[in-house]
């Protein structure tokens, strides 16, 4: 069985109040399946905000033809799962540095 490679990026949504306020992305890694993205991606919240606020992050796929695919997502945030939560509350304890944390993905339905 041959693995395809694929075309990676990263798409992250800042949720406030459960409302996609702002998207950035990453750039697109050509074809490989170990992708990694040393990039910094930052979002201003004011702090009077941020219980409010999550990180929706999918890692896709990208396709010059037809539809780019998911391949799975995590949701950074004070609501999130052990792990996520963790990172979550390290990023705020260390504003405006970078954090770095490993995630499984999750798949949407």
């Amino acid at each position: 069985m041959t693995l395809r490679c694929a075309d990676p990026y990263v798409k992250i949504w800042l949720i406030q109040n459960g409302h996609r306020v702002e998207k950035k992305k990453t750039a697109v890694l050509k074809r490989t399946l170990n992708p990694q993205f040393d990039e910094t991606i930052m979002f201003n919240v004011p702090i009077d905000q941020v219980r409010i606020t999550s990180l929706e992050i999918h890692v896709m796929d990208f396709d010059r033809i037809g539809c780019n695919e998911e391949i799975g997502r995590i949701v950074l945030g004070s609501k999130s799962a052990h792990n996520e939560v963790k990172h979550w509350r390290e990023m705020l304890a260390k504003a405006k540095q970078p954090v770095t944390s490993w995630h499984v993905l999750t798949k949407s339905n």
